[in-house]
């Protein structure tokens, strides 16, 4: 736990400036919706005197141990046990406006699911084929190994893995599994080596895709994704900003599709003056994707592939 907490979280001075000028009011309200150990949030109560942190998280055990890291801080720290893009019902439940100042989605996987072997998110130790953010959840990376089908299986590991050897990959495994089930990390990791080109051996450990695309399906990452940045938006007040750290090119395909439409002019082509209910609701306050500085990522592997984007609102729609 030590080691976990020493970890400095991902372009955590970034972000602090990315959201500061909405969380500099009184009793503002920022919602940590991927709350992890807390380290964003330890940072931003620490920064902000006044400010105040609703951290939504699917996994228990990361919600007992941040708050435990952010008990110093009091009533100003709340949690909430679900998906983020249970955001909406998160915030309800404090049972005060509807809108609030800031919203952090730092996707991916946290510290503690990689750090922990036992929970099956690393490729680099034996473990059993879990890969579930929330131990509640039914679908484990072991169940979509045994029951997808090798179409499946290679669309999956291409579209949420980016991998290029999905189809020979796919083949590998379910021609493993016919004699035999997967049951732990280390089996996968053996059969991806075996079914890597010698040629191909030293572009990257093989493993590391088809984690990443088991993980994604596992916990439909994508789906809460898409599911959250509306409800987010929705929830934002005036003057209010939104910051979200994407780690695979589908998450930020996604982000930028669904920020884009928001901060674009809804006016029809062709009008000599655009009306003011027309005007974009949100404003960018990043230059495309933001990505962590070299000496960030020399120092912190993990912030290696992340993209930031962020957006302030500047107009409340009307009713």
């Amino acid at each position: 736990m030590t080691t976990t907490y020493e970890h400095i979280p991902v372009m955590r001075d970034r972000v602090i400036e990315l959201l500061a000028p909405a969380l500099e009011a009184d009793d503002a309200l920022l919602v940590d919706g991927t709350l992890g150990l807390g380290g964003h949030t330890e940072a931003f109560l620490e920064t902000f005197p006044s400010l105040r942190v609703l951290g939504i998280d699917r996994d228990r055990e990361a919600i007992d141990q941040a708050s435990v890291r952010l008990g110093r801080f009091g009533n100003r720290f709340v949690s909430f046990h679900g998906r983020y893009d249970q955001l909406g019902e998160a915030v309800d439940s404090l049972g005060e406006g509807p809108d609030v100042q800031g919203v952090l989605l730092d996707l991916g996987v946290s510290s503690l699911h990689l750090d922990k072997a036992e929970r099956g998110f690393s490729y680099v130790q034996d473990a059993p084929l879990d890969m579930r953010m929330n131990i509640e959840d039914e679908t484990t990376a072991r169940e979509i190994l045994a029951t997808y089908s090798l179409d499946q299986l290679a669309d999956l590991f291409r579209t949420l893995g980016d991998e290029k050897l999905a189809g020979r990959y796919a083949r590998a495994i379910v021609s493993h599994r016919e004699t035999q089930p997967f049951t732990t990390t280390g089996e996968l990791v053996e059969i991806l080596q075996e079914a890597t080109p010698y040629a191909l051996k030293d572009r990257g450990h093989p493993a590391k895709r088809v984690f990443q695309a088991l993980r994604m399906e596992v916990n439909n990452e994508l789906g809460s994704l898409e599911a959250v940045l509306p409800a987010a938006l929705q929830r934002i007040a005036l003057g209010g900003r939104l910051v979200v750290m994407s780690y695979h090119s589908g998450e930020d395909r996604l982000v930028k599709k669904v920020l884009r439409t928001h901060t674009s002019s809804s006016a029809p082509l062709g009008l000599p003056e655009e009306l003011p209910e027309h005007r974009s609701e949100f404003r960018d306050i990043t230059r495309g994707a933001e990505m962590a500085t070299p000496e960030e990522r020399d120092a912190n592997p993990r912030s290696a592939s992340v993209r930031t984007r962020g957006v302030e609102r500047t107009r409340k729609a009307t009713p």
